[in-house]
Formats: structure tokens, C-alpha cells, sequence
């Protein structure tokens, strides 16, 4: 027997909105589900490449960036969906940064952006961008992408975080999941066209007025100590050390800010 939806989703409203950015985008709302992103990437490693936003009310296995649990909650505390397009940029670079400039564009002016992947607001992680990619080069060039957002609504339950996470309601009160995505989704769809085009060079301005990190102190996990000085055309992480400066770009490289450690969040 299939679980019944426990949240009221603007379905048609939805499909229409996405359909005219880019028709045939299917729109799956699901109750319960491991990933969001884990399922995308089954289907585009069985061939099943249709354009697709998969939400779910909840999931029970998500992940973030390098591996990181994340806990959706019970329904409605969070807001947890992939998106699984069909891509060919000239250059993938920044692809995580430009989903979450608009992730944050889309809800609020206040909401700030952690490099590579992260929403914050109040030096609190109220969001996580996961973005993977699978399959073969089409004959286009393309491959698909599958870009994972995780975004915490309500506080999560204490779990031992150095640093409380954020929820969106206490930025906007009463603001739902549904209505996070509609206002989410086609911003996000939009971005990732204008990516493909453009690539992120153009947004670094827009990037740097949310840019939580310019100016701190921060540590790598490799070790290296320094300055974040604003990021390069291509989306790395300039970090001034005392070695020189220093273009931080692997995805397997975490940056903390020294006065203010990262908190485990969301992910798709």
C-alpha cells in the first residue's frame, strides 16, 4: 500500500511553473525515500535520464558534502529535493555556487553563502548543496547532473552540534516546504540554464554580496591557516596564507572559519 503525502504540494502549479522553463521536466513527490539524489543517480545509471525534480517528505539515508549524514526530520521540518537535468557547460566549475546563490536569492536578502556548498544565516548552516554527476558523454556533450538541496525549515533536535543549526522559520515565519519550493525551484532551474550558458564568472559579484567567508580567518582541513579573500573567476576559494596566496578548488577540501566551526546540515 502506497504511504499517502502528509504535506499539501502545489503540484500542477509547480509543473506548470518548471515546464515553461523547461518543458518535459517531470515534477515526483514522494512520502519517504533513502536519497533524493541517491535515487536520481540510480535512474541515470539505468539509462532512465529524463529531466526530473524528486522531492520527498521525508528521507532516512540523505547526504551531504564528503559523505555527511543529514537528518530531514519529520515532515515539514526540512525541505529535501534533487534535481536531475541534462548539462554541457563549457566548464563545470562553480556549478555548486551558482545552485546556491539561488537557493538564497530565491528566499531571503539575509541568508548568506559558505564555500563551496552551505546557506547560512546568523553564523548558523541553514542550508547544504550536494551537486553529482553520472553517465556517459551524450551526443551532445551532455551529462546529467543531480543537484541535491537540503534545507533545514525548523531548528533540528539537538545532536551534539558545536554550533546550533538555523531553520528558515525563524527568519520567515510560517513558511512551509511547499511553499520553499515554489519559490525555489524555478529560480534554481533558471540558474542552471544560465550556468550552462555563462558558467560562473558572471555571478561573482552577487556571490561575494552573500559571501560569509571574505575577510575571516579560516582553517582548511588540510591544515593551511589563512585569510578568505573572495573567490576566482572559476569559483575557487582565494585564501590569503603566509606562504602566498592560495586557489583552493577540491571538492575534498573543507574550510572552517576560525571563530565559528561548521555545523553538520543538509543535503540532498
Amino acid at each position: 500500500m502506497t504511504q499517502p503525502l502528509r504535506l499539501d504540494w502545489p503540484r500542477a502549479r509547480l509543473t506548470a511553473s518548471l515546464a515553461a522553463l523547461w518543458p518535459g521536466l517531470a515534477v515526483e513527490i514522494v512520502p519517504t525515500i533513502d536519497s533524493t539524489n541517491t535515487e536520481l543517480m540510480r535512474r541515470v545509471r539505468a539509462g532512465a535520464l529524463a529531466p526530473t525534480l524528486l522531492v520527498a517528505e521525508t528521507q532516512d539515508a540523505a547526504r551531504g558534502r564528503l559523505g555527511r549524514a543529514w537528518d530531514s526530520g519529520a515532515p515539514g521540518a526540512a525541505l529535501s529535493f534533487s534535481l536531475g537535468l541534462p548539462l554541457a557547460p563549457r566548464d563545470w566549475s562553480g556549478l555548486s555556487l551558482a545552485a546556491g546563490l539561488a537557493v538564497a536569492e530565491s528566499l531571503h536578502p539575509a541568508i548568506g553563502l559558505k564555500w563551496p556548498n552551505d546557506l547560512w544565516w546568523q553564523g548558523r548552516k541553514l542550508a547544504g548543496v550536494l551537486v553529482e554527476t553520472a553517465g556517459g558523454p551524450a551526443p551532445d556533450g551532455a551529462r546529467v547532473v543531480v543537484i541535491g538541496v537540503g534545507l533545514n525549515l525548523q531548528v533540528p533536535a539537538d545532536a551534539g552540534f558545536s554550533t546550533a543549526p538555523a531553520g528558515l522559520q525563524a527568519l520567515l515565519p510560517g513558511i512551509g516546504a511547499p511553499d520553499a519550493l515554489l519559490r525555489i525551484a524555478p529560480a534554481l532551474v533558471q540558474a542552471v540554464q544560465a550556468f550552462e550558458r555563462v558558467g560562473f564568472a558572471p555571478l561573482l559579484a552577487r556571490y561575494a554580496a552573500r559571501d560569509v567567508l571574505a575577510g575571516q580567518g579560516v582553517r582548511l582541513s588540510d591544515g593551511t591557516q589563512g585569510e578568505a579573500c573572495g573567490l576566482a573567476p572559476d569559483g575557487a576559494l582565494r585564501v590569503r596564507t603566509p606562504q602566498g596566496l592560495r586557489e583552493v578548488r577540491s571538492a575534498e577540501v573543507s574550510v572552517r572559519p576560525m571563530a565559528a566551526p561548521e555545523t553538520p546540515g543538509a543535503g540532498g
